[in-house]
């Protein structure tokens, strides 16, 4: 009777590229138990205590991207060794050749898995051959464990950033698996002073972070999943079987599943780190009420975008060199932007389009002579944020499609096969869906004294209560979650 199937333990504790290990499955939860109970018994012994959730993050890690954990110890211990010489050179040049060869390692790990067949299809012509993709598996995260470890070696470059003395707790800050293989980007001068400080977790912490899981569960296991599998798939695997009325609410339903998906993924990971006595800044802020494509990337995945600002855009001499230059560099920092997001063209389109859009604010900014800080307000507040919303979402169908001819075919439905009087017949017929987007917008629109009250209302929570509400919500997961796992849409980058 209480035989134990090895086979079957074996199958769930190894890796599995149809079940990757996410936040939301079951199997996370049930292994997350028994990690927080060791982790408590370690609170006193700080160096047991690193290890143990290095080793737990490098195992996380395997169940999400198999045998490939081993480039994670790759840039580790070369970015690791690379700053710590770093530090001891006074040379300037000798510098500047560690810290290139840091790029080169990173960016050369990161061209190859996610761009290689990229290239090799625009190269296939020129020698007259046909192009075959190569079989290049792309590991789960690489772009973000990269970017950070990058963040490490540029500051200690730029002497803003004293190298760590110890590998565990550079292993430790790289592979701190809440936000592992999909952000948010944690900055090395943020997190590293935090890596040794005795372990405390606050009242208020504890429910901050219960109420950034709650919130970030239900974001992704309820609202992502559900208006993808049951609406917005359907309508960009064929947007030339549905009008142009369903195609719009397509993008629509995309532009809020992707933005439930990724912040919920950014919640429940700066939520797990606050029950482990760790802070992340906040990733996302509410970014379609932006009232500009500046304010967007103020909001939407601030840990990419300051990443981008702070070592790509003043690299490149950001608005040092005149406004030409200024406008030149934004769209550079937007091409190579959407480039990070993936090999394709239509990536690069996305990022073109947004880059373009920041320099158009940029130049009339400028002309109108208005400062950074300035806000629209009243009638104007609600046509800009109308209006850029709309942009958004106009460049969201280059970002989902995989190919130029679907973006088309959609663009084409909505502005020639409109057909308006199928507006009930649609609602009628997903009306889970439609309640379930109209939560998403409500809740995304809604006051941020709202939020802030919520959180509040959750620290005040009894810890019976707290785990009542937890516990419900994975309920409402069970009932409305499709049988295979929804893997998060920024597994991908």
């Amino acid at each position: 009777m209480w035989e134990i199937d090895w086979h079957k333990l074996t199958d769930i504790l190894t890796y599995d590229p149809k079940q990757p290990m996410i936040f939301s499955s079951g199997l996370f939860l049930f292994l997350f138990l028994g990690f927080s109970f060791i982790y408590m018994l370690l609170q006193k012994r700080t160096t047991a205590r690193l290890l143990f959730v290095t080793v737990f993050s490098y195992y996380f890690y395997y169940k999400s991207s198999g045998f490939y954990f081993f480039l994670l110890g790759i840039v580790t211990v070369c970015d690791f060794f690379l700053a710590a010489r770093m530090a001891r050179t006074e040379t300037h040049w000798k510098r500047k050749l560690l810290v290139v060869l840091s790029l080169c390692i990173n960016l050369g790990l990161l061209c190859y898995f996610k761009y290689t067949n990229f290239f090799y299809e625009m190269l296939a012509p020129l020698w007259h051959g046909t192009f075959s993709p190569l079989d290049i598996f792309l590991p789960v995260g690489i772009s973000f464990f990269t970017f950070q470890s990058l963040s490490y070696t540029i500051d200690v470059y730029r002497r803003q950033l004293e190298p760590l003395s110890n590998l565990l707790d550079y292993a430790f800050y790289v592979s701190f698996f809440p936000q592992l293989v999909a952000g948010p980007i944690v900055r090395a001068r943020d997190f590293i002073p935090q890596i040794r400080q005795p372990l405390f977790v606050s009242n208020e912490m504890f429910g901050q972070g219960i109420f950034f899981i709650v919130s970030g569960l239900f974001k992704k296991a309820v609202i992502s999943d559900y208006i993808s599998v049951n609406f917005v798939e359907r309508i960009f695997d064929n947007p030339g079987l549905y009008s142009g009325l369903e195609n719009l609410f397509g993008i629509y339903g995309y532009a809020l599943q992707i933005y439930c998906d990724f912040s919920g993924y950014s919640d429940m990971a700066i939520g797990i780190a606050l029950l482990l006595g760790f802070k992340f800044p906040i990733n996302f802020n509410s970014p379609y009420k932006s009232d500009s494509v500046t304010d967007f990337w103020h909001r939407w995945h601030i840990s990419l975008s300051t990443w981008l600002r702070d070592y790509l855009y003043i690299s490149l001499g950001g608005n040092r060199k005149g406004k030409l230059r200024t406008y030149i560099n934004l769209i550079l920092t937007m091409l190579l932007g959407g480039l990070w997001h993936g090999a394709s063209w239509n990536f690069i389109v996305w990022g073109a389009l947004h880059g373009i859009a920041l320099a158009v604010h940029k130049f009339f900014r400028n002309l109108l002579h208005r400062p950074k800080t300035y806000s629209s307000a009243g009638i104007k507040k609600f046509f800009a944020v109308l209006l850029t919303f709309h942009f958004v979402c106009f460049c969201w169908v280059f970002f989902r499609n995989s190919t130029f001819e679907a973006s088309t075919i959609m663009l084409r439905q909505i502005f020639t096969d409109f057909h308006p009087e199928l507006f009930m017949q649609l609602v009628t017929g997903y009306w889970k869906v439609f309640v379930l987007m109209g939560i998403g917008f409500i809740l995304h629109w809604c006051p941020d004294k709202w939020q802030d009250a919520c959180s509040r209302g959750m620290i005040k929570t009894p810890l019976v209560g707290q785990a009542l509400i937890l516990i419900a919500l994975i309920f409402l997961v069970i009932q409305i979650k499709s049988s295979d796992i929804q893997p998060f849409i920024y597994f991908q980058f």
